[in-house]
């Protein structure tokens, strides 16, 4: 809290002043350098040749001028930013102070018992009650400092991103070899923390949505235009919703002793594996033998493929989760635009309740059964033409299930062959089988909220490439 911000605007004094002598410089260097291969004394094939290598020097110099009053700006905006901050963590600290508390150098916050009287500190002693509000106050206000301890370094984060894009050449083709920045332009974030934040995207997947959400919607449009792709890729769409199973399925694994008509069993599961395959029921086929395979780890499921394949499911996604939410979504973006100044893409991360539903029939009863399933995305806002902006939604459906078997329960399969639920459960029991989560996401679809009503979910047929035991087959796209 006691650093002198002041240097900032001191330093950037000086490179106004770099900018003023660059423009000096550059004045004269064209007057007598660069004109002197405009002179009509000088013509032919050097003067043409020499005018080339002036030219780029003499940018060079307007592009030293442009960078020098590009950082200037950076650091006196920074200082303004940096300055706010610093005084919302000292508020935060004379906050708990005021409240009774004591604040360390490092921010650690504790109840301050010395200003309390002889009365107030034996009431503190031998009072629970007492004691645990004012360690919970004492935990808020530490959270409050910290925030705002946070926000100056997430700051201070951005004011390194914005003054390594003020020095970056942004025309590595123009004769220079990591020259000066010629196009240096304002920082499209609407603040040093936002930059700071855009700057820190986690490594870990799991991680990423969280971290979009943190964003605020100007800096989410900025990301989205220059590194839409890459976010995607790397997550940015994904679900927050923590499935858990809606039950224990069958039981604990492995704690029965398998018996000879166990083994048995487990043989005929297989034949009926591989009769699904033949009879075309590959996802049915896929998830059992994987069942049977025993290792227990998670299984991909190919969302697109049931899209592709069940109707009944791709209205159950038109009308649960993009019909019902797309009004809401659309007015909250809107009202994001109209806040950001409505001159700017905004993006805000939309996700809808999670819906628990049961194929009917077909491949998909088989192979998965009740299921949980929604959809989750983005709706950008963008200036459009005649001051009307641009609603679209960007959405994928994720889909969670439990590979297990229900007590009670028996099922048909193709050929006209019966297995019973408790059979099948047992052999998870025994240990020669093990149940299996399995999730999917289908690939990125896009709606125009402007419409009145969603576009027909109609994917392409994703085919049937690859193994139908390959338990990773489709694992680029389904994560």
């Amino acid at each position: 809290m006691s650093t002198d911000l002041s240097a900032l605007t001191a330093a950037a004094g000086k490179w106004e002043e770099m900018a003023g002598r660059f423009k000096a410089l550059e004045e004269r260097y064209e007057r007598e350098v660069h004109g002197i291969t405009l002179d009509r004394v000088w013509a032919g094939l050097s003067a043409r040749a020499a005018n080339d290598r002036f030219t780029v020097t003499l940018k060079e110099f307007r592009g030293a001028r442009q960078e020098a009053k590009a950082v200037a700006a950076v650091l006196r905006d920074a200082h303004a930013q940096l300055a706010d901050l610093q005084r919302r963590v000292e508020t935060a600290r004379a906050g708990a102070v005021e409240a009774g508390m004591r604040v360390s150098d490092q921010g650690v916050v504790s109840y301050d018992t010395e200003r309390l009287t002889q009365a107030e500190r034996t009431a503190y002693v031998h009072d629970g009650n007492y004691q645990r509000d004012v360690r919970a106050a004492a935990a808020e206000w530490s959270a409050h400092i910290r925030r705002a301890v946070y926000s100056v370094s997430v700051a201070d984060d951005g004011l390194r991103v914005l003054l390594e894009a003020a020095v970056r050449d942004s025309d590595p083709f123009d004769g220079t070899l990591n020259g000066f920045n010629r196009e240096a332009a304002d920082s499209p974030y609407p603040s040093l923390e936002a930059a700071g934040r855009a700057a820190g995207m986690p490594e870990d997947r799991k991680r990423i949505p969280e971290w979009w959400r943190s964003l605020d919607p100007v800096t989410r449009g900025v990301l989205l235009q220059e590194r839409g792709d890459e976010l995607r890729a790397a997550g940015i769409m994904d679900p927050t919703l923590k499935w858990t199973p809606p039950d224990e399925g069958s039981g604990a694994f492995g704690v029965e002793r398998p018996t000879p008509r166990d083994v048995w069993l487990h043989a005929r599961a297989l034949g009926i594996a591989t009769a699904g395959d033949v009879a075309g029921q590959v996802g049915a086929s896929r998830n059992m033998l994987h069942y049977l395979d025993g290792t227990g780890e998670p299984l991909d499921l190919d969302v697109d493929r049931i899209l592709h394949e069940d109707e009944k499911f791709r209205l159950q996604v038109n009308e649960l989760h993009l019909m019902s939410h797309q009004e809401s979504w659309r007015k909250d973006a809107l009202d994001q635009f109209q806040k950001a100044g409505g001159d700017r893409t905004v993006v805000i991360p939309v996700e809808s309740k999670k819906e628990d539903r049961t194929f009917r029939g077909g491949e998909w009863f088989h192979a998965v059964g009740s299921h949980s399933q929604n959809v989750s995305g983005l709706v950008s806002v963008s200036p459009g033409e005649n001051g009307k902006p641009k609603v679209s939604l960007e959405y994928q459906v994720n889909v969670w299930d439990r590979y297990n078997w229900d007590v009670g329960k028996s099922t048909k399969l193709p050929g006209g062959l019966d297995i019973r639920d408790e059979d099948m459960g047992r052999l998870h029991r025994t240990g020669i089988a093990q149940e299996f989560d399995m999730r999917g996401s289908s690939s990125f679809y896009v709606h125009d909220l402007d419409a009145s009503a969603p576009s027909a979910l109609m994917p392409r047929d994703p085919g049937r490439e690859g193994t139908r035991a390959d338990v990773s087959r489709g694992e680029e796209e389904n994560r």
